[in-house]
């Protein structure tokens, strides 16, 4: 998507400090040339940085504060005292209609809090739900939850469905997106009994999805659903497992080419190969986590990235604003929420 925008960042949310904040927003208007940004975070370290910055010149607003969320804050602490934030004050903005949607790379339990706080759910969900995209053989599937909720209900399981549906067709521009249930096992019998009644609640609702039905771990980088749905729990430690098993067989590719004379002169020879490889699986390219079922945009950087995968989360962040996928959404649950009322005589019918 292109257009214009205005995007606030958290500017002192990054491990590597503005820096990282900075450059990513001149590389995200490399496909955006239609941003603008709102910076929040303190002028003596960030106004330097600007001034050496031809791209930004004309498109970012300073606004200062001396005050930033540390790694170590208790997301309560910062709901209670930290008004004046970086983080606080970009996440305001945009409930304030100033920005269309907030990037930070910092405390991601502080960011759903004050995000929940903030923004509210939209009418109809219960818990917001984090996304993000994964590598598959078919190209990219969304899944979710990465880990907000580490318990969650039939009836989460069903909205988060509904929204990561409403993130594809958004954000990847999937008409009707596939869903698929992580389970132990495709048969309907497997599972417990939470991930059953969510299936038979997908299976009967007139949704605005496709479901697949159950799906196993190793149908998630096979690419076999568009959509993939889990609670917090299960997300994260997919999510994890995956950054991990990827850096073990970059390891091992090092290890081997590192071998013989032959192994090197065999590296040489696959450079152009292992170069695409290396740019298919980038974790920069998949970075941001969105926080959906809000009335607000948030995308939670990797806070250890650097430019590019900053770049690429405010990019994602501008898809979401332009394609307004928190109106999206909330037309969605109007249209289907009824549904999804486990006590409603509409799913009472739906699960008889």
């Amino acid at each position: 998507m292109s257009g214009q925008a205005v995007i606030a960042l958290d500017g002192m949310g990054a491990e590597r400090g503005p820096t990282v904040v900075l450059r990513g927003a001149e590389i995200a208007l490399e496909r955006h040339p239609g941003l603008r940004f709102i910076v929040f975070g303190n002028a003596q370290r960030l106004e330097p940085l600007l001034s050496k910055s031809v791209k930004l010149k004309g498109v970012v607003e300073l606004r200062h504060t001396e005050l930033a969320v540390s790694p170590e804050d208790k997301p309560s602490h910062v709901l209670r005292r930290g008004q004046r934030t970086s983080m606080r004050l970009a996440i305001d903005a945009v409930a304030a209609g100033e920005a269309a949607g907030v990037v930070s790379a910092g405390n991601t339990g502080a960011l759903m809090v004050l995000s929940k706080f903030v923004f509210k759910t939209v009418p109809g969900i219960d818990r917001p739900a984090i996304a993000g995209f994964f590598p598959t053989l078919r190209g990219e599937s969304v899944l979710l939850d990465l880990g907000a909720n580490v318990e969650c209900s039939a009836n989460n399981l069903v909205q988060f469905a509904i929204m990561g549906a409403a993130f594809a067709r958004t954000v990847l521009g999937m008409p009707r997106p596939t869903v698929g249930l992580v389970n132990v096992g495709e048969e309907e019998l497997k599972g417990n009994e939470t991930v059953r009644a969510a299936a038979q609640m997908l299976r009967n609702a007139a949704l605005p999805l496709e479901f697949h039905g159950f799906i196993e771990g190793n149908d998630i980088p096979k690419g076999t659903t568009d959509v993939i749905v889990t609670d917090g729990f299960a997300g994260n430690i997919a999510l994890k497992t995956a950054e991990g098993t990827a850096k073990l067989y970059s390891q091992f590719l090092r290890e081997a080419f590192r071998r013989s004379i032959f192994s090197r002169l065999g590296l040489i020879l696959a450079s152009g190969a292992l170069r695409t490889l290396k740019e298919r699986v980038d974790p920069r390219l998949y970075n941001g986590g969105v926080l959906l079922g809000l009335n607000g945009i948030t995308v939670k950087s990797h806070g250890g990235t650097d430019a590019t995968g900053f770049g690429t989360a405010i990019g994602l962040a501008a898809d979401m604003a332009l394609g307004d996928i928190a109106g999206r959404i909330a037309d969605d649950f109007r249209q289907f929420g009824g549904l999804l009322n486990p006590s409603g005589p509409r799913a009472a019918a739906m699960l008889s």
